[in-house]
């Protein structure tokens, strides 16, 4: 794969303000009075990674469909790239790559790339080339004319990513794009989604990898039975848990705890720090607060051996938010009847 290949769109800057996607209260229930979204509300802003986060059940799946037109909300407001949820020509615009995609298993990684590209009504030639580009880009270039059959999980994902690419669209959605790809691929896959963000194009990324949207996101929501419950950037969301941890050399003087908490204990909270040497520990939203205490810290001569603000990240708050208070998991999926009817 070409990690820093550029990935040439004629019109993805002309666009750049505004919101990609606007959505407003969508609902969705489906037979046996199932609701799977309860008044979804969610903003993406163009040229942005955005990060869907949930776990299984909580409507992420739904939500990418009626977006995509492939399921019909209940009721659904707002818009994407500017026309109204469910406008079908919109989709020329938009790149999807579905969750546990299958291709037939009798063409080549060419011939189903170009066929996305013909879905989309480009021209044959603009198509063939546009297909190789993208093959290119995601390392399959010496797969390419060999059958989709003999791939692995891993180079059908990679095809796949092509597939959403190779109409140069200005929102790409990903419903998992790394799933079944080893640690290589998902670094280089990493790297094509932040060129694509540098190109002014708009992800709308999901997936069950913490760790991977914390680190690519711009922004991220977190759905729980079929509501979002937390939106906005991981700095933002986690700024309850912000903390900062002052380490010095030797026992804190007393009046160190008006500040807050005087430990023994590294970061993990488990293990003794070395040498005699303290942490104290504390919550504050005032960078003057740190300031008033190194400053005391250094009137008394005490050396201070390192500074550093600390929050929760993205794993904690999802798991934080789907444990009840005894530490078991709730039920986070789609509400269902009375009864189980």
């Amino acid at each position: 794969m070409v990690a820093h290949a550029v990935l040439p769109s004629p019109h993805a800057h002309s666009s750049s303000q505004g919101l990609a996607i606007d959505l407003v209260d969508v609902t969705k229930t489906y037979a046996g009075r199932v609701h799977a979204l309860q008044g979804v509300s969610m903003q993406v802003r163009r040229g942005e990674i955005f990060g869907l986060l949930g776990p299984n059940g909580a409507g992420k799946s739904t939500l990418v469909k009626i977006m995509t037109t492939i399921v019909r909300a209940t009721t659904a407001n707002g818009t994407v790239l500017g026309a109204p949820v469910g406008h079908r020509p919109t989709l020329a615009r938009v790149g999807y790559l579905p969750e546990h995609h299958r291709f037939p298993q009798y063409l080549t990684g060419r011939q189903c790339v170009e066929f996305f590209g013909a879905m989309s009504l480009m021209r044959r030639a603009a198509r063939r080339t546009r297909a190789a580009e993208m093959l290119e880009v995601v390392g399959m270039s010496a797969w390419a004319d060999r059958r989709v059959g003999t791939y692995s999980k891993g180079m059908q994902q990679r095809t796949g990513l092509a597939a959403a690419l190779v109409n140069d669209p200005e929102l790409v959605i990903l419903d998992e794009p790394t799933d079944g790809v080893d640690p290589v691929g998902r670094r280089e896959i990493r790297d094509v989604l932040l060129a694509m963000r540098e190109q002014g194009r708009t992800v709308f990324l999901n997936s069950h990898l913490l760790g991977e949207v914390e680190q690519l996101s711009d922004r991220v929501a977190i759905m729980l039975k079929g509501k979002v419950v937390r939106q906005g950037s991981t700095s933002e969301l986690t700024h309850e848990s912000r903390m900062w941890r002052v380490i010095i050399d030797r026992a804190a003087p007393a009046w160190a705890s008006e500040f807050g908490v005087v430990s023994l204990l590294a970061d993990d909270g488990r293990t003794p720090l070395a040498d005699g040497r303290v942490v104290i520990e504390f919550k504050s939203d005032a960078v003057e607060r740190v300031q008033e205490l190194i400053d005391r810290l250094r009137a008394e001569r005490i050396a201070i051996l390192g500074v550093r603000e600390a929050r929760e990240s993205l794993e904690d708050l999802f798991m934080r938010l789907v444990r009840d208070v005894d530490g078991r998991a709730k039920a986070v999926g789609a509400e269902r009847p009375a009864g189980g009817r």
